[in-house]
């Protein structure tokens, strides 16, 4: 008979490093595709909570009697363009910021990746105010005591490639709404139901 030996080989220190670039490699699209994700829904919460805000300013404009502005800003920070938003409500001596519910009227900031554009009826393209703004700027946006808004939309578009990704519109009395990619709901990319 013939005696075979067998020879115990291991993973030579090539195919074990091939092993791990790979494993990284994979890890790393993952942690990536996850980010952004993270990024968007982050961006969908803030557009959220600005449509509910304006939504809550023109029912505190009729309550009170004060008309409320929403004052898009514009601002270099390290570098880069940010966009965001103020609230503004007109007194006697002008636009201030508001007395009631400052928490809620705080200013906030979108994330750098986008940018806005708004469109008021009859007014499009209006450009938003560089920061930092003086406290009687006026708002571009304002909901009037009476309940009523200058129709139009905030379009927000990913700044890299122009993408629209997100479009707020409202219509005279003040009814908003959100619509991803600029489609009605259960709308498909290819504008067919």
């Amino acid at each position: 008979m013939h005696n075979v030996r067998r020879r115990s080989r291991g993973f030579s220190l090539l195919e074990l490093l091939v092993v791990l670039f790979v494993v990284i490699m994979i890890t790393s699209l993952a942690s990536l595709n996850v980010g952004s994700g993270n990024q968007e829904l982050q961006l969908e919460a803030q557009l959220r909570d600005l449509r509910n805000v304006a939504l809550f300013a023109l029912d505190e404009a009729q309550l009170s009697g004060r008309d409320i502005g929403l004052l898009l800003l514009i601002e270099r920070r390290d570098g880069e363009t940010v966009y965001g938003y103020d609230w503004r409500e007109r007194r006697p001596e002008g636009w201030r910021r508001p007395l009631a519910a400052s928490d809620v009227f705080a200013q906030r900031r979108l994330p750098a990746e986008v940018r806005l554009s708004l469109a008021l009826e009859n007014m499009p393209g209006i450009e938003p105010e560089p920061a930092p703004v003086a406290e009687d700027v006026a708002p571009q946006v304002i909901f009037y005591a009476s309940g009523e808004v200058v129709p139009g939309e905030l379009e927000v578009r990913r700044r890299e490639n122009d993408e629209l990704l997100w479009l707020l519109q409202w219509d005279l009395l003040g009814r908003m709404e959100l619509l991803p990619k600029g489609l009605p709901a259960g709308e498909g990319r290819d504008g067919r139901l």
